[in-house]
């Protein structure tokens, strides 16, 4: 049976190819950017459709970028992968100071609120807006501003809602400055959503990427059902769309 590689194994090949491959040699932190956001996304795809194999694979993928970049900053004499490995194990025993240290337990955004600058110091700019708005209201409530339950935000998405409906009923057409209002309030009512899959322990960019999934999923089958009838969704009423949609539901 042939022995397992181990970590080491895979940092000694990233080094042995900058020294001998003409690609990887050439690479840089920067250049390596792009590749690091695809690995990461295949990987996210691979773990939403809990393909193991596939997993299995893209974490094999997303650990080349992290030795690749380790081995760059260790030529660099910057740092090298056991520096990474050293300040990951401190970060994680700082995390949990009830298990390593005989401290009390406490929530990482509490611990994190007393040594940040602001309340978005350190999130990535680049961070997706729906992600975004859940990261920033988990740190709110790291210092005590949240409700106690979901009730509050339940209650806030129906405000909102009645925000956006004032909006709406608003005779068209709209001015510059009733579309930004609109905007305005259809924001607040989407910040909503999201408080309110926070306090439900649901993570709002899952919920929306498997609604998406799903309505992926049910809109294609009534592409297929229409061909199947010798028809296109486009040539069809909207009565008969709802049929449609409601047949493939079932």
């Amino acid at each position: 049976m042939q022995d397992k590689s181990t970590l080491e194994d895979a940092l000694a090949l990233m080094r042995d190819l900058r020294a001998r491959c003409e690609w990887d040699r050439a690479q840089t932190h920067e250049s390596l950017r792009p590749y690091l956001l695809e690995e990461s996304h295949e990987l996210d795809d691979a773990l939403r459709t809990a393909d193991t194999s596939a997993m299995r694979e893209e974490l094999g993928d997303v650990l080349l970028q992290v030795l690749f970049h380790s081995v760059l900053a260790e030529e660099d004499g910057a740092f090298d992968a056991h520096d990474v490995a050293t300040g990951l194990i401190e970060k994680m025993k700082r995390r949990h100071p009830h298990l390593y240290g005989g401290g009390e337990r406490e929530s990482w955004e509490t611990m994190k609120a007393r040594s940040r600058s602001s309340l978005a110091d350190g999130l990535p700019p680049g961070l997706p807006a729906l992600h975004r708005a859940q990261r920033l209201q988990d740190r709110a409530a790291g210092v005590g501003f949240d409700w106690p339950d979901t009730e509050g935000p339940a209650l806030k998405v129906e405000e909102e809602l009645a925000e956006v409906r004032e909006q709406l009923d608003r005779p068209l057409p709209r001015d510059a400055d009733a579309a930004t209002a609109l905007e305005g309030e259809l924001g607040d009512l989407l910040f909503a959503v999201v408080n309110l899959c926070r306090r439900a322990n649901v993570h709002a960019a899952v919920a929306l990427d498997r609604a998406n999934a799903k309505f992926e999923r049910r809109f294609t089958g009534m592409e297929r059902l229409a061909r199947a009838r010798g028809t296109s969704l486009a040539e069809l009423s909207m009565d008969q769309l709802d049929e449609l949609w409601e047949e493939v539901k079932r």
